[in-house]
C-alpha cells in the first residue's frame, strides 16, 4: 500500500480524501494557491506545497506545477478529487510517465469517457440509447444556431470537458443559442482550459438518475445502486438522495448492468458514475460518464457502507475488489444538501467574504440515524471569489425516506452560517416542499416551483403558532434577566408580566404565559395552549426547543422589541410586545426602502467581463447590459424595462462589491 498520497485538489473534497487516507495509515500532501494558504485542507494534511496564484488556471490546473509538487513531496500516488485535473488525460499520462499512481481510471478510459462527445459516440456504438444531439465540434455561434434549429428547440449547449454545471446553457430560440454558445465557450475555457461545445436536445420532463460503479484492473465490476439528482439549478445539483424514490428493482438492475458493461467496454478502473435521463415511463437514456468521484458520493456510502475513496485507493494499488455484486445491499435512505456560498434572495448569485460564524450540526453515527457534514471551511475562514461556491455537503441517513428528510430538516435548522449569503433557507424550503416530500420531482423542479426566484418561506399557521409560543417563552426569560440586571426584580417581587402580543409574517397573536420549573405553557386567545421547554438563555444564537412535544430549532438574533428568527426556510422579524406596546405599534407608519429603480446594482461581488451599453444608449426590456464573472460563472445582467443610460460608473476589468452602482438611467 502507498505510504504517501498527494491530493491534487482543494476544499471539502481534499479534506474528505485526507480523512480516509488517515484512516488507512497513509500520509497526505496538500497543494494550495495563495488564496488557500490558511485553508482547512492545508491544515489537515501532513504536509503542504504552494503551487501558485489564486486563479485555478495559474495554480490548481497547471500540470507542471502539480507535478513539481509531487516530486518535491515524494508522493507515490495522486488523488485528483473532482473538477480541476480529475478528468484530464494528459495529467494521468504525466503521472504514469513519472511512475506515480493515479487514483482514478487509466488515460484511455478518461479519453474515451471523460470527453462527453466521444463518450456519446461510444455509447451509441455499444447500443446504448442516448439523447438526440450533435456530437461534432461547433466552430462558431452561427453554426450553433443552425444545429440547434435542426435538432429542434429547446436545446442544451454543453462544454465537452465540463462538469458541475459549468459551461452549460439551455436555449429556447436562436438568440439564446447564439448568446449561450459564447458564454458556454468562455466558461469552459476558464474552468477547464477546453472551450469545445456540443449540443443536444433538452428533454423537458426528465429525472436525473446516476449509477455508481466500481471496477478493478482484474476484470471485476459492480454497481452500488443509484442516486437521484433531479433537484438542480442551472444544471448544478443542489439536493441528492439514494436510492431514488422513482426506480423499481428491475429498472435499477437494468441501469446498473448497463453502466458496468459500458465501463468495462472501455477498460475502466476505479470509481465512476454513469448518468442517465429517465422519463416518466422509466425509459432511461445515457447522458455521460464521469470518470471520477462524484460530489454526491456520500449518499451512496451511507446506504451501502462502502468507503468509495478507500476503494479507489486500493484499486489504484492493484488490489482486486473485495466486494461482489451480491454483497451490495441498499439499506435505509440518505439525503445530501449542498451548502453554497450564494444568496437565494438575489437570484442565487455568488457571495464571498469571511465566515464570521460557522457552526455545523454535530455529526452523529447511530443505528437510528446519521448526520454527516463534509466541509472544507471553518469559522473565521474566507470564501474566495476564485473557486466553486460549495462550502459543505450536509448528509443525513435514516431507515426510511421520511425519517431521513425529518433528520435533514432539523440539521439544516441547526446549521449556523453568518458573514456571507448562503442557500440554507432555500434548502429548508425544498425539504418541506410537497413535491419533494412525495418524490414527485423532475430536473425542472426549481424552475417550475420558484419561477420568480426564492423570496423566503411563508410558514403555515400551525408552524407560526409554535414559533410564536417559543418566542413568547424566550422573551419572558430575557425580560426576567433584564429585570434582575436593572434591579427591578428580587426574590420577593415579580415585575415581568404574563400577557404579551407576538407578531410575525403579518400575523398577530395575543398570548398569556404560565411558567414553572420545567418550562412554560403558552395559551393563545381562543384557548389553544402549547407547552414550551428548552435551555435557551439570552445571547444564545441557537435555540433547541420542544414545543407541543415536537422539536423546534430556531436561529435567534436580537432586534429591538423581539427577535430575528430563522427556521424552516423563513427569515422573519418576531416582535414580542405588551398589549399596550402592540396597540401603539399598529399606528406607526411603515418605513419604505430607498428607490433604486433607475440604477443597475451589482448583485454579487465579481469582475466585470463586458459592458454592452454606453451613455445615451436606449435599452429595451430584457436587453443585456453587462456580464459579471464570479466563482467561475458568467452572469449576464439584463434591463428590467425600457430606458436610456445616463451614467456608466464602471468599466470592464473592474472588481465590484454587492450593490455597487454599475449604471444609472434617466
Amino acid at each position: 500500500m502507498f505510504n504517501k498520497i498527494l491530493i491534487a485538489n482543494r476544499g471539502e473534497i481534499a479534506c474528505r480524501v485526507i480523512k480516509t487516507a488517515r484512516k488507512m495509515g497513509i500520509e497526505t500532501v496538500a497543494i494550495y494557491s495563495d488564496a488557500d494558504k490558511q485553508a482547512l485542507h492545508v491544515q489537515m494534511a501532513d504536509e503542504a506545497v504552494r503551487i501558485g496564484p489564486p486563479p485555478a488556471n495559474q495554480s490548481y490546473i497547471v500540470i507542471d506545477k502539480v507535478m513539481e509538487a509531487i516530486r518535491a513531496s515524494g508522493a507515490q500516488a495522486v488523488h485528483p478529487g473532482y473538477g480541476f485535473l480529475s478528468e484530464n488525460a494528459k495529467f494521468a499520462e504525466a503521472l504514469t510517465d513519472a511512475g506515480v499512481a493515479f487514483v482514478g481510471p487509466p488515460k484511455g478510459a478518461i479519453e474515451k469517457m471523460g470527453d462527453k462527445i466521444t463518450s456519446k459516440k461510444i455509447a451509441q456504438e455499444a447500443g446504448v440509447s442516448t439523447v438526440p444531439g450533435y456530437m461534432g465540434l461547433i466552430e462558431d455561434a452561427d453554426e450553433a444556431v443552425k444545429i440547434s434549429t435542426e435538432i429542434g428547440y429547446p436545446v442544451m449547449l454543453k462544454a465537452s470537458a465540463g462538469g458541475g454545471g459549468k459551461g452549460m446553457r439551455i436555449a429556447w430560440n436562436d438568440a439564446e443559442a447564439r448568446e449561450g454558445f459564447q458564454s458556454s465557450k468562455n466558461e469552459a475555457a476558464s474552468s477547464f482550459g477546453d472551450d469545445r461545445i456540443f449540443i443536444e436536445k433538452f428533454v423537458t420532463q426528465p429525472r436525473h438518475i446516476e449509477i455508481q460503479v466500481l471496477c478493478d484492473a482484474h476484470g471485476n465490476g459492480i454497481y452500488l445502486g443509484e442516486r437521484e439528482c433531479s433537484i438542480q439549478r442551472r444544471n448544478q445539483k443542489v439536493v441528492e438522495e439514494a436510492p431514488s424514490p422513482f426506480l423499481d428493482e428491475a429498472t435499477r438492475k437494468a441501469m446498473g448492468e448497463q453502466a458496468v458493461a459500458l465501463a468495462q467496454a472501455v477498460g475502466y478502473t476505479s470509481a465512476g458514475t454513469v448518468e442517465f435521463i429517465v422519463d416518466g415511463s422509466k425509459n432511461f437514456y445515457f447522458l455521460e460518464m464521469n470518470t471520477r468521484l462524484q460530489v454526491e458520493h456520500p449518499v451512496t456510502e451511507l446506504i451501502t457502507g462502502v468507503d468509495l475513496v478507500e476503494q479507489m485507493i486500493r484499486i489504484a494499488d492493484g488490489e482486486k475488489l473485495s466486494i461482489t455484486q451480491d454483497d451490495v445491499k441498499l439499506t435505509g435512505w440518505a439525503i445530501e444538501n449542498r451548502l453554497y456560498a450564494e444568496d437565494p434572495y438575489r437570484g442565487f448569485l455568488p457571495s464571498i467574504g469571511r465566515l464570521t460564524r460557522y457552526r455545523p450540526p454535530a455529526e452523529v453515527t447511530e443505528d437510528t440515524h446519521v448526520v454527516r457534514n463534509d466541509t472544507g471551511v471553518y469559522e473565521g475562514g474566507e470564501i474566495s471569489m476564485y473557486y466553486d461556491p460549495m462550502i459543505a455537503k450536509l448528509c443525513t441517513w435514516a431507515p426510511t425516506r421520511g425519517e431521513a428528510i425529518e433528520r435533514m430538516r432539523v440539521a439544516l435548522d441547526s446549521f449556523e452560517v453568518e458573514g456571507i449569503g448562503h442557500n440554507l433557507p432555500f434548502l429548508s424550503a425544498v425539504m418541506d416542499h410537497p413535491k419533494f416530500v412525495s418524490g414527485d420531482m423532475t430536473t425542472a423542479f426549481i424552475a417550475e416551483e420558484y419561477p420568480d426566484g426564492f423570496e423566503g418561506v411563508q410558514l403555515d399557521n400551525a408552524e407560526l403558532h409554535r414559533i410564536a409560543a417559543a418566542c413568547a417563552a424566550m422573551h419572558r426569560v430575557a425580560e426576567i434577566r433584564r429585570a434582575r440586571v436593572s434591579g427591578r426584580m428580587d426574590n420577593h417581587e415579580r415585575k415581568v408580566g404574563t400577557d404579551w402580543n407576538v407578531s410575525m409574517q403579518g400575523q398577530s397573536y395575543d398570548v398569556s404565559i404560565a411558567a414553572d420549573q420545567e418550562g412554560s405553557t403558552v395559551t393563545f386567545e381562543g384557548g389553544t395552549a402549547l407547552r414550551v421547554s428548552g435551555n435557551w438563555t439570552p445571547g444564545d444564537q441557537l435555540a433547541l426547543m420542544t414545543v407541543g412535544d415536537a422539536p423546534l430549532v430556531l436561529k435567534v438574533g436580537k432586534i429591538s422589541g423581539g427577535f430575528r428568527i430563522r427556521a424552516r426556510g423563513a427569515d422573519m422579524k418576531v416582535h414580542v410586545r405588551t398589549p399596550r406596546q402592540a396597540e401603539l405599534a399598529r399606528k406607526m407608519p411603515e418605513k419604505l426602502p430607498p428607490d433604486t429603480s433607475k440604477m443597475l446594482l451589482c448583485p454579487m461581488p465579481g469582475l466585470i467581463v463586458k459592458l454592452d451599453v454606453a451613455v445615451g444608449d436606449e435599452v429595451q426590456d430584457g436587453q443585456a447590459l453587462c456580464t459579471i464573472e464570479a466563482m467561475k460563472m458568467e452572469n449576464i445582467l439584463r434591463a428590467e424595462r425600457k430606458g436610456v443610460v445616463s451614467k456608466v460608473n464602471a468599466t470592464a476589468g473592474d472588481s465590484l462589491a454587492v450593490d455597487d452602482v454599475i449604471l444609472e438611467f434617466e
